[in-house]
C-alpha cells in the first residue's frame, strides 16, 4: 500500500499518549465482510472518517479465520474478526496490544470499560457490534406450516429441501446438541466431550445429503433468493437485508441464534498504527455504532448506542425487533463461547474437516 505522506498533514498522537506529532498515511486498508454488512460501515463511520481525517478507507475482503491475518499482516491496517478468531490472533501476536486510553467515553462520561459490554474489551482490541447466525428459511418453500426451531433444521422429511450450511463447525455443532434437547447452559461441557461430538456429527451425517457448504456469506443468501435451498444459516444482518430491505420471501427462526461479538484489531505488521487506532476509536464512538444500526440489524457493543436504535435510514422499519439483542430472540439464544473456541480451534476443525472428508470418498 503506498505510504507517502500528504503534505501539511499531521497526525497527533494523543492516541497513544504521545507528545510528537507523525505524519498520516494517505489511507488505511482494512480488512472486512463485504455484502451489506460492508455497505453499512461505510455509511457509518468509513466516509464519516475520510471527511474527518482525510485518510481514504480502504477495504479487503476477509471471510474469518486466522491464517488469513497471517498471511496479510503487513498489508492490512485494520482487522474486523469474530471475537473467538480475534482471541486467538492476540495469543499468537498476530494482533498488537491495544494502547491505553484509545477508546472514546460515552457522551455522558460514562467510562469505556462500564460502557461496552461485558467481554468487549481486549488486550488487542475491542468489540464493536452483537451478530448472530441464525437459521433462515424460503417462505414459498413451506406455504403451509413453516419450520421455527433449530431440531427443524434436521428434519427433512418435514421440512425438505437443501439446506446451506457454513463449512465450519461453528453453531451448527451446537445447534445438533440442541436438536436432542440439550439444555443451553450445558453445550459447550457436552461439546468438550467425546460423547458430545459424537453426537453432533451423528446428527449432521443424518442430513449430510441435503447440505450445500457455504464460505461467502452472501452466498447463503444467493442460494435462498434463487431457490436452490429451503433453508440456511448465515448472519442475521444479511438476512435482514435481504427480507426487509430488498423484500425477498426469507423469513429468520431465531430459536437458537448463536449471538457472538465482533471486534477490531490491529495487525501486528501494520506501519499505521496511530492512524489504525484512531480509526478504532472513532469507529467505536456511540455515535458510530448508534448510525451503523440505522443501516443493518446488528447490536452496538456499547449499552449508550443500543439506547439510540431506532428506525431504518432508508425504509423506516423499527430496528429494535430485528436486532439479536431484543429481548424476546434472548430467551433461547445461545452466547458463543469465544474462549472454548480459541482453546478448541485447531483440533475441532481437524475433527470437522475429517468428517467432511469422511463424505466424499
Amino acid at each position: 500500500m503506498n505510504r507517502r505522506c500528504r503534505a501539511g498533514r499531521l497526525l497527533v498522537m494523543v492516541l497513544l499518549c504521545a507528545p510528537a506529532a507523525v505524519a498520516a498515511p494517505d489511507s488505511l486498508t482494512v480488512a472486512t465482510w463485504g455484502g451489506a454488512y460492508e455497505a453499512s460501515q461505510r455509511k457509518a463511520y468509513f466516509a464519516p472518517f475520510t471527511a474527518a481525517t482525510g485518510i481514504d478507507i480502504e477495504t479487503a475482503g476477509y471471510r474469518g479465520g486466522v491464517e488469513p491475518l497471517a498471511r496479510n499482516a503487513d498489508r492490512w491496517d485494520v482487522v474486523d474478526m469474530t471475537m473467538a478468531d480475534h482471541r486467538r490472533a492476540c495469543a499468537g501476536g498476530l494482533l498488537q496490544p491495544m494502547p491505553d486510553g484509545v477508546l472514546a467515553d460515552a457522551p455522558d462520561g460514562t467510562p469505556p470499560r462500564q460502557d461496552f459490554l461485558p467481554g468487549s474489551l481486549t488486550r488487542c482490541g475491542v468489540a464493536h457490534i452483537v451478530f448472530s447466525t441464525v437459521i433462515a428459511f424460503d417462505k414459498r418453500a413451506f406455504p403451509g406450516a413453516r419450520p421455527y426451531r433449530v431440531g427443524h433444521l434436521f428434519e427433512p422429511d418435514l421440512y425438505p429441501g437443501k439446506r446451506a450450511l457454513q463449512q465450519r463447525p461453528d453453531a451448527i455443532l451446537e445447534w445438533a446438541l440442541r436438536s436432542y434437547g440439550v439444555p443451553v447452559a450445558d453445550l459447550y461441557g457436552l461439546l468438550s466431550t467425546e460423547r458430545g461430538l459424537r453426537l453432533a456429527f451423528r446428527r449432521l451425517e443424518q442430513i449430510r445429503e441435503q447440505i450445500v457448504w457455504w464460505r461467502d456469506p452472501a452466498e447463503a443468501v444467493r442460494l435462498l433468493v434463487e431457490q436452490e435451498v429451503t433453508m440456511a444459516s448465515g448472519y442475521n444482518g444479511r438476512f435482514f437485508d435481504a427480507a426487509v430491505v430488498r423484500g425477498q420471501p426469507l423469513e429468520i427462526i431465531w430459536d437458537g441464534q448463536v449471538y457472538e461479538l465482533e471486534a477490531w484489531g490491529v495487525p501486528s505488521g501494520s506501519d499505521a498504527a496511530a492512524a489504525a487506532w484512531q480509526f478504532v476509536r472513532f469507529a467505536t464512538r456511540t455515535e458510530s455504532l448508534a448510525r451503523q444500526a440505522t443501516w443493518i440489524a446488528y447490536g452496538p457493543a456499547r449499552r449508550s448506542a443500543a439506547r439510540q436504535v431506532a428506525e431504518h435510514a432508508a425504509t423506516g422499519v423499527a430496528m429494535q425487533p430485528h436486532m439479536p439483542t431484543t429481548e424476546a430472540h434472548l430467551e433461547t439464544a445461545i452466547r458463543k463461547d469465544a474462549d472454548w473456541y480459541a482453546r478448541t480451534r485447531g483440533r475441532l476443525d481437524e475433527r470437522f474437516n475429517a468428517w467432511l472428508a469422511a463424505g466424499t470418498r
